[in-house]
């Protein structure tokens, strides 16, 4: 297991509370994970977990200065996206 910089051992969090720091609902944070739009995620004994620094990079991926900063990327709809769809939330904006 590994530990964070203060010593203390890293904090996995399960869905429920990962939900309530990002502040989604529960269903959309599963449906991030089904379409691979979620934060990264780790399977412990069949469960799922996040470590809050993933969570919080996640977030963090899709902070914009304003409207038109296209930012460092797109934290993209939790819905099916087609390659092309990805691809163009890649690149940035006009």
């Amino acid at each position: 297991m590994s530990t964070t910089i203060a010593g203390m051992p890293q904090r996995y969090l399960r869905t429920p509370e990962a939900a309530r720091i990002v502040g989604l609902s529960i269903r959309t944070l599963e449906k991030h994970r089904i379409y691979g739009t979620g934060p990264r995620y780790s399977k412990l004994g069949g469960r799922v977990v996040y470590r809050l620094e993933d969570l919080q990079a996640w977030v963090e991926s899709g902070a914009k200065a304003s409207t038109s900063d296209p930012g460092r990327s797109t934290v993209l709809p939790a819905k099916r996206h087609t390659a092309d769809a990805l691809a163009r939330a890649a690149l940035p904006r006009r």
